[in-house]
């Protein structure tokens, strides 16, 4: 499946809150997300990615393994994505380190997701802050199969347009690169 995302840059963030809690019940998490990489940086130059997320909310905490390809839609960074649940990040951690990845970056971002249902398609909405960052993002995002990308964004894009967020707000900076910008 491919995760069809666009992520924004918010300019009003609590008046984007107040319209997705008029949406959905938020549910308010802090993720902290450790990104790995072969030596040679090959992941990070394909524009792949290898995370391990520890996710701790109100219902407890869970650990997710996501390893997302290239982006098959340029424009927007859609990524073809595969993610399941670990058992013991220490121990997936210890996986991907024995196998020869080393650790590319660490931070946390604190959330607020939304899912709930748009134009037909199960909705995920981000409010994301990291520490790290100036500024809170909006990334809205929907599983698709790969012939459907572009329709799917459509449908991002006209979400983001009811929540007062313009083509102009759109971002595709990374977290890992600003908070390694930051740390230089």
């Amino acid at each position: 499946m491919i995760e069809a995302e666009l992520k924004a840059r918010v300019h009003a963030p609590e008046q984007v809150m107040r319209q997705l809690d008029e949406r959905a019940t938020a549910r308010v998490e802090v993720y902290r997300d450790t990104y790995y990489d072969r030596p040679d940086g090959s992941l990070e130059k394909a524009g792949e990615e290898l995370r391990v997320c520890t996710v701790h909310g109100v219902d407890g905490t869970r650990t997710v393994l996501t390893y997302k390809g290239a982006a098959v839609d340029e424009e927007s960074g859609s990524k073809p994505e595969h993610e399941t649940r670990v058992e013991d990040a220490d121990q997936a951690r210890a996986i991907l380190r024995g196998l020869g990845h080393v650790e590319l970056i660490a931070f946390e971002k604190r959330c607020r997701n939304y899912d709930f249902t748009a134009r037909g398609r199960h909705m995920l909405a981000t409010l994301v802050r990291v520490p790290e960052i100036d500024g809170t993002f909006l990334e809205v995002e929907t599983l698709v199969d790969e012939d459907k990308v572009q329709a799917a964004l459509d449908d991002i894009r006209s979400v983001l347009a009811e929540l007062g967020i313009g083509a102009e707000d759109l971002t595709r900076e990374t977290y890992t690169g600003a908070v390694a910008a930051q740390r230089r």
